[in-house]
C-alpha cells in the first residue's frame, strides 16, 4: 500500500478538512484495517520512527493533551497529532476527545494539510483492537460486550464486525442507562445484531466472548471488572488503559498485549499500569508473526492498545487523497 500526499508546486495552498470533512472522505473501516496492518508490519521491520508521545495534563486530573508524531516511509506519510481527552467535558456537553491532525510533505517538510482528528480517532482505535482480534480472539465469537457506549463503543462494534464475523449479539452497559439503550437500538439496527442494554457491568462481560472497556483514561482505575468475570477463551481489548481492570481480573490473563511497549513504560512511569501482567507481544509482532497470538481456544487474551501515531499517519493520508478527489476542504493560504 503506498499514499501519495505531497506536493509539487511550493505555493499550493495548506488544505483544512473539517470534521464534516474527514468523515465524508469515505475512507472505509476495512481500507482502515489494512493500512494499519500495513503500518504494523513496517513498525515490526523497524522501518517506522514513532517517539513516545510526550502530554500535558492541564488540572493536575485525568485530563490530557498528547502530541503524537510518526514517519512512515513506506507511505509517504509524516506528521503529528495534538490531541486532547478531557473526561468532565461530557457533562459540559462537549466532546470527551478533541483535536488536530498536521500532514507534512516527507520530502520537503512543507505542512499538507491540517485536520480534525476525531474521526480518524474514533476509527483507527477500533481498527487497532480489530487488528488484535485477528490473532487473540476465536474465530468464532459470537457475543460481544461494550462497556462506554459513545464513539469508541460504536466504531468498536464496526471494525470488530469487520474481522469476526460471527458476532450476533450485543451487550451494552454505560454509567448513562439512556446512552445504553439509544447505543443499542442504533447497533441492532445499523448491524443487524441482537442488541439489548444490560444494567451492570457484570452482565455485559461475563460469558462474552468479546469485551470492549472504552471509558475515560484513569491514572487511577476504577476496577470495576472483578477477578472470574472474563470467561475462558474471552478477547478483551483495554481502550482505557486499565481503568476497567481489577489487579485479580488482570491476573487471570493467559495473554497479555499493548501495541508498543515503549509507549507503555513511558506512562507507567507516569504512573499508569501498576497492575498489568507480563506483556506477551507487541501488535507489530503478531502480524509479523514473529510471536505467536492465541494459541487454545481456552485462553483469556488482552490487547491494551495505547493509541500510536503510526496509526494517525496511517490514516490520514487516505483522508486527504480521498477528500482532494471529491473537492472538499478549505485553501489555507501559505
Amino acid at each position: 500500500m503506498t499514499t501519495h500526499v505531497g506536493m509539487t508546486d511550493p505555493d499550493e495552498p495548506i488544505i483544512y478538512l473539517s470534521r464534516e470533512d474527514v468523515a465524508a472522505a469515505g475512507v472505509s473501516m476495512a481500507e482502515i484495517i489494512a493500512a494499519l496492518e500495513t503500518a504494523f508490519r513496517e513498525k515490526a521491520a523497524g522501518r517506522v520512527e514513532m517517539p513516545p508521545k510526550p502530554g500535558v495534563h492541564p488540572g493536575g486530573g485525568d485530563a490530557f493533551i498528547h502530541a503524537m508524531p510518526a514517519y512512515i516511509p513506506a507511505l509517504g506519510s509524516v506528521g503529528i497529532k495534538w490531541v486532547s481527552g478531557f473526561p468532565e467535558n461530557t457533562r459540559l456537553g462537549l466532546p470527551y476527545i478533541s483535536g488536530l491532525i498536521v500532514l507534512n510533505d516527507p520530502t520537503t517538510g512543507l505542512p499538507l494539510a491540517v485536520m480534525d482528528c476525531v474521526w480518524i480517532t474514533g476509527m483507527r482505535t477500533a481498527a487497532a483492537s480489530a487488528l488484535s482480534a485477528k490473532h487473540l480472539a476465536r474465530p468464532d465469537s459470537r457475543v460481544l460486550g461494550i462497556l462506554g457506549c459513545g464513539v469508541q463503543g460504536e466504531t468498536h462494534v464496526e471494525a470488530l464486525g469487520c474481522v469476526l464475523p460471527l458476532l450476533t449479539e450485543l451487550r451494552a452497559y454505560d454509567i448513562d442507562r439512556g446512552r445504553a439503550e439509544a447505543f443499542a437500538s442504533r447497533m441492532a439496527e445499523r448491524h443487524g445484531l441482537a442488541a439489548r442494554m444490560v444494567d451492570a457491568p457484570r452482565a455485559a462481560v461475563e460469558d462474552a466472548d468479546v469485551v470492549v472497556t472504552a471509558g475515560p483514561i484513569l491514572r487511577v482505575p476504577h476496577a470495576t471488572i472483578e477477578a472470574g468475570w472474563l470467561a475462558p477463551g474471552a478477547f478483551a481489548s483495554a481502550v482505557d488503559f486499565d481503568s476497567y481492570w481489577s489487579a485479580g481480573a488482570l491476573a487471570e490473563l493467559d495473554l497479555f498485549t499493548t501495541d508498543d511497549i515503549a509507549q507503555l513504560e513511558h506512562f507507567r512511569a507516569l504512573g499508569y499500569f501498576r497492575s498489568i501482567p507480563p506483556i506477551h507481544a507487541e501488535l507489530a509482532e503478531l502480524v509479523a508473526g514473529t510471536k505467536p497470538g492465541r494459541t487454545s481456544p481456552g485462553q483469556r487474551t488482552m490487547a491494551c492498545n495505547l493509541g500510536l501515531a503510526l496509526d494517525d499517519m496511517a490514516v490520514a493520508p487516505l483522508v486527504l487523497d480521498r477528500a482532494r478527489s471529491a473537492g472538499r476542504g478549505i485553501p489555507l493560504p501559505r
